[in-house]
Order: C-alpha cells, then structure tokens, then sequence
C-alpha cells in the first residue's frame, strides 16, 4: 500500500527553482533511502512533507489525504514525524522529560503524565537509553542525543518517519548500531525514509532507494540498480564526500 504519494512538487528561493516537479511514492512497511549531492533539495522536501515550507505547487497525499499546505502540528497529528540534522534537545531537561514532552502531541497524545511517563519510558527502553533516562540531555555525546531526537519523534507515534542524517558524525561501530536500530523501527511496523551522507549505510538498509539532483528525480529501484545508474554515477562525480557508492 501506498502511503506518501507526491506529485508535481515544485518550491522555489528567490526564483531559484529546488524542487523541480518532483513526483515519487513510499510504500508502507519499509525503508526508503532518498540519496543526492549536496544541494540536491532533499532536506527542502522533508521541510515540504512536514509543513515547515509551503509548496508552490503539486500535492503530497498521505494515505489519500490531501496534506498539502496544512500546518506542521496538523501533519504530526497525522502520523508524520521526523529528526533534523542539527539535533536539539531541550539541554536542560532530562532524557525522559524529552521525550514525556513529544507524547503531549502526535496522533494519539497521552491524556495525563503518569501515561506520558509511563510511555516514554517504554519508548527509551526500545532506543536503549533507559539507563540514562534521569541524566539531563546537555551531558549526552552525539550518539544518544541522535537517538534521543528519534526517541522525541517516535514518542508522536507516528507511522512515516522520515530520517534526516542520523548517521552524520557518528563512528563506524555507532553508524553499525543505527543501522540496526532503523531496521528494527521499520519492523515494528514504521515506515522510513532516510536521508543520508553516508552512502554504504543508507544503501545497506534501504529496501529501495530514490535519487534526486538539483531537485529532480533522476533514478530510483534497488540499491544495487541506482549506484550503477549512469545519471547517478555523473550526479556524484567528482563529489568526495558522497562520491563512493561502491
């Protein structure tokens, strides 16, 4: 079943066109890896998915429902959540307060704290941080404040879940771990998109991946069919941090 369908998505910066007519669908149940050059428009789409930008034209259907253009809490109340890049805790509080707080909203919303509480800790035990549930999330390193970020967006309970760089700064045994911990969040029934710099993870979890460039759709199927796509391979040429899709 389809579950995100876009189609003909278009957003431009003074006159400067990033996502060019840009038509793609993500199945329920698995992993999408969507994979670019740098500036390629794809943090810019998840912006558009979420609500945080607003389309100038096209439309993006979540399980049928014309979402285009509503507000971001409307989304998230949907069953859309999401990470960012830059990870922002609340630095002061604790790890479970983190998280107690994305269980006020989402599409089912907790009706009182001791259920709020109850829930994320739940949620923390899945991510593995129940052990530093009580420490205050400015004194967490990259990797927890990483998994605390999905923690917050899991605590939405959403059922598309889309992955901005999650895997950015991490070392090999941490970016080995995420991996396994995406899986596990698409076999507990999520649905992924991942957006990713780091080629040899993204592709090793993605049940299929898309390509875009300078915001068009230049590729898309399995990972082993886009890395030896021609217009991937010269969409990448030259780029060395993304360059090895080997």
């Amino acid at each position: 079943m389809v579950c995100l369908e876009i189609e003909n998505l278009s957003k431009s910066f003074a006159g400067l066109e990033v996502i060019k007519n840009l038509a793609l669908s993500v199945h329920e149940g698995g992993i999408l890896g969507l994979i670019g050059p740098n500036g390629s428009g794809k943090t810019t789409l998840f912006n558009l998915i979420t609500g945080l930008l607003k389309a100038d034209g096209g439309c993006i259907k979540f399980y049928g429902r014309n979402i285009t253009g509503i507000s971001p809490h409307q989304i998230c109340a949907a069953g859309i959540a999401r990470t960012f890049q830059l990870v922002r805790p609340f630095v002061k509080m604790t790890a479970l307060e983190n998280v107690v707080v994305g269980r006020a909203y989402g599409s089912s919303p907790a009706q009182s704290i001791k259920q709020m509480e109850g829930e994320a800790e739940e949620i923390l035990k899945f991510m593995g941080l129940y052990d530093i549930r009580f420490v205050v999330a400015g004194q967490l390193g990259l990797a927890q404040r990483k998994r605390l970020e999905i923690a917050r967006a899991l605590a939405t309970k959403p059922n598309l879940l889309l992955l901005d760089e999650v895997m950015a700064g991490l070392n090999l045994r941490e970016i080995e771990e995420a991996m396994r911990l995406i899986e596990k969040l698409r076999d507990s029934g999520i649905t992924i998109i991942v957006v990713e710099h780091v080629m040899k993870a993204v592709l090793g979890i993605s049940d299929r991946v898309i390509v875009i460039n300078a915001g068009e759709k230049i590729a898309e199927g399995t990972p082993n069919e886009v890395v030896n796509h021609d217009k991937v391979v010269e969409a990448y040429l030259g780029c060395a941090e993304e360059g090895d899709l080997a």
